[in-house]
C-alpha cells in the first residue's frame, strides 16, 4: 500500500459500512443544525450489543463496495484532500475544560470512499449518540470542493479519525485511524512509522486478499484529567465481521493499545492474520541492493523479534528480495512479537524528510491463550521507501470455517524500544559483504578467490563479557552451504562481539538459504536466536572482479 497517502488500503476490496440489512442496526436520523457535535438521538451501547450487532451482521451477505461519492469529493487530488482540514473548535471533546485527549474526524475523497459512521457514547448512561456529516466540521481552504454538493449529505459519515494529545491539542496527532482497518500511533517523537491493522484476511494465497473495513466507531467521553480513551469498532469483510474494543493509553513515552476482539466467520478463511502491521524496509546494515542514494540505511523497521512460547527470543533482520518470500515460524502460545525500529541513531539514516531514526517499534502481546499456529512475515521486493512491503500478523494453525467465532485479546505498544527483553545477549546488527580473505584484507593475488558470502552479526548485553573466558561458542545452522572462517571479535565501540562467518555454496542453487545463530558457552545459552534468509547469486555472478589495475 502506499504509505503516504494510505490510498490503496481504502480501494482495494473495501467493505461496505452502508451494506443493505443495516437499516435496523444503525440509528437513520433526519439532517440535523444541532450544535452539539453529536447530533442523532440516543440509543443504549455497550460491548455486549456490538459483539450481538456482528453476530446479526455476519448471518447476512456482504453489502459490497462502498457506494459513489459525489463528483467533487471523488476526484479529489491528494494534495486537494489533504488541504482539508477538521475544524478544531467543533473536535469531539471540545466541551471539557483542560482536557488531556481530543478527537477530530477524516472526511471522505479521493479513495477514502467508506462512509464510516461515528458515535459519542455518555459511559454512564451507555447511551449512544451519532455524529453526522455536515461540512461546517471542516475547513476546505483551497481544496476546490463544490460544498454545494454536500447539502443535506448527513449520511456522508467520515473517513476516519485521529487522536490527540495535550499539549498538543489539534496540532500533532498520536493515533489515526484511517483507511480500511489501518491504523498507527507514535511515541513521544510525534513520527508516524508502520502500521497495524484490524484483521488480514487472504494476505498469501492463491487467492485475492481482503481487506476489511472499521465500519463504525463509538466514542467514550473520557474525563479531562484522562490520557486513555475507549473506542469500540465493528469490522465487515466479504469472509468477517468483528467487534473490536480498543483502551488506547497515551502515555509521555509510548502509546499502549489494550485490544479485545470477537469475530465471526461469514466464510471459510484460507488465511486469518491476527495482530497484522505493515511497515517498509528498503535497504539496511545487511541489504545494501536499493541503497544508491545518499542515504546509509531506509526502512521503518529492521527486524521481525519474536519472544516464543517455549521462552526463546529470536532475532529475524529484514530483507528487500527479489521476489516475493513468505516464511511461517510455527509456534504456540507466543509471548509476544514484532516490528521494531532498534536504530535511532540519525547518523545511520542521514534523512531529514522521513526521520527513520525517529519511527517507533510494534510490539505484540496477547493477552489470552492463542494457542497454536505461526508468526508469519512476507517480504515484498521494493524499489524504495513509498512503498510498504513488510507484512507480519500472527496465523492460528486450526482452519477458519464459516459459522466460527474466536476472540483474540492483545496488547500493542508504539515505542522506541518494545517493553520487554531478554536477559541474554541480544543482536545490535547484522552486516554482510564478500568474504574469502582475511578481515582487514581485501581478495587479490595473496588469497584464494573462491568465492563466498561474509557475514557480520553483533551481539550487546547479557554476560557475553563474564563469559569469555569459559570460551564463547557460535552455534551455526545452515539449510545449504557450509560455514567457514568462523571468528569472535571483541568490538569496544559498541562494548559487544562480533561474529564473523563466510558462507560457501556447495552447489549452484540460487534458493534461499536459511541461518541460525545463537552464542553459548559449554553449559549455557548466551544469547537470542539470530534468524536470517540468504538469497545467493547465480553462479556465473560468483566471482571477484579485480578493478585495481589501470586500464
Amino acid at each position: 500500500m502506499n504509505r503516504r497517502r494510505f490510498i490503496k488500503a481504502s480501494m482495494a476490496l473495501a467493505a461496505a459500512c452502508g451494506t443493505p440489512g443495516l437499516a435496523g442496526l444503525f440509528a437513520q436520523n433526519a439532517w440535523a443544525q444541532d450544535a452539539a457535535i453529536a447530533d442523532g438521538s440516543s440509543r443504549p451501547f455497550d460491548f455486549a450489543s456490538l459483539k450481538e450487532m456482528a453476530g446479526t451482521l455476519a448471518k447476512s451477505p456482504w453489502g459490497g463496495a462502498p457506494g459513489p461519492l459525489p463528483d467533487t469529493l471523488a476526484k479529489l487530488t491528494p494534495q486537494a484532500y489533504n488541504s482539508i482540514q477538521y475544524d478544531a473548535a467543533h473536535s469531539l471533546w471540545n466541551n471539557l475544560n483542560d482536557r488531556q485527549l481530543d478527537v477530530q474526524f477524516f472526511h471522505v475523497g479521493m479513495g477514502f470512499r467508506r462512509r464510516v459512521r461515528m458515535y459519542s457514547v455518555d459511559p454512564a448512561s451507555r447511551e449512544a449518540r451519532e455524529i453526522h456529516f455536515r461540512p461546517e466540521l471542516f475547513q476546505y481552504n483551497d481544496a476546490g470542493v463544490d460544498t454545494r454538493q454536500l447539502e443535506g449529505q448527513s449520511d456522508l459519515g467520515f473517513a476516519g479519525f485521529r487522536a490527540f494529545k495535550a499539549p498538543e491539542l489539534a496540532r500533532r496527532d498520536v493515533v489515526s485511524f484511517l483507511g480500511a482497518s489501518y491504523f498507527r500511533a507514535v511515541d513521544d517523537t510525534f513520527q508516524y512509522g508502520l502500521s497495524a491493522r484490524g484483521l488480514a484476511v487472504d494476505t498469501y494465497t492463491d487467492g485475492i486478499e481482503e481487506f476489511p473495513d472499521f465500519t463504525a466507531f463509538w466514542f467514550e467521553t473520557p474525563k479531562a484529567s484522562d490520557t486513555t480513551f475507549v473506542v469500540y469498532a465493528l469490522l465487515d469483510s466479504p469472509s468477517v465481521t468483528g467487534a473490536y474494543k480498543f483502551i488506547i493509553s497515551c502515555e509521555t513515552k509510548q502509546v499502549m493499545m489494550e485490544v479485545e476482539n470477537h469475530l465471526f466467520v461469514r466464510k471459510a478463511v484460507k488465511q486469518l492474520g491476527i495482530a497484522p502491521m505493515t511497515s517498509m524496509f528498503s535497504c539496511g546494515t545487511n541489504e545494501r541492493r536499493m541503497c544508491d542514494t545518499i542515504h546509509p540505511q531506509i526502512h521503518d523497521s529492521d527486524r521481525l523479534a519474536m519472544w516464543r512460547g517455549n521462552g526463546e527470543w529470536v532475532c529475524r533482520p529484514l530483507n528487500n528480495p527479489q521476489k516475493l518470500q513468505f516464511n511461517a515460524y510455527m509456534d504456540e502460545s507466543p509471548k509476544g512479537f514484532g516490528l521494531l525500529q532498534m536504530d535511532h541513531n540519525f547518523a545511520s539514516y542521514q534523512d531529514v524528510m522521513g526521520w527513520y531514526d525517529k519511527r517507533p517499534s510494534l510490539w505484540v502481546e496477547p493477552r489470552n491463550d492463542w494457542g497454536k499456529g505461526s508468526v508469519n512475515l512476507m517480504e515484498i521486493p521494493t524499489t524504495g521507501e513509498t512503498l510498504d512491503n513488510i507484512v507480519c500478523f500472527w496465523q492460528p494453525e486450526k482452519p477458519v470455517q464459516a459459522g466460527d467465532e474466536l476472540t483474540f485479546q492483545y496488547r500493542l505498544y508504539w515505542s522506541a524500544e518494545p517493553p520487554v527483553r531478554t536477559h541474554l545477549a541480544r543482536i545490535y546488527a547484522t552486516r554482510t559483504g564478500m568474504g574469502s580473505f582475511p578481515e582487514g584484507w581485501a581478495p587479490g593475488e595473496h588469497f584464494p578467490q573462491q568465492w563466498s558470502r561474509r557475514f557480520a552479526i553483533d551481539f550487546v548485553g547479557g554476560d557475553l563479557k563474564a563469559a569469555a573466558p569459559k570460551g564463547i561458542e557460535p552455534v551455526i545452522t545452515l539449510s545449504s552451504g557450509v560455514a567457514k572462517q568462523v571468528e569472535i571479535l571483541y568490538v569496544a565501540p559498541f562494548d559487544g562481539y562480533r561474529i564473523l562467518f563466510d558462507w560457501y555454496p556447495t552447489s549452484d542453487s540460487m534458493e534461499p538459504v536459511d541461518m541460525r545463530l545463537f552464542l553459548r558457552t559449554k553449559d549455557d545459552t548466551l544469547s537470542e536466536t539470530w534468524l536470517y534468509q540468504y538469497f545467493p547469486p547465480p553462479p556465473d555472478k560468483r566471482k571477484y572482479v579485480d578493478d585495481r589495475q589501470m586500464r
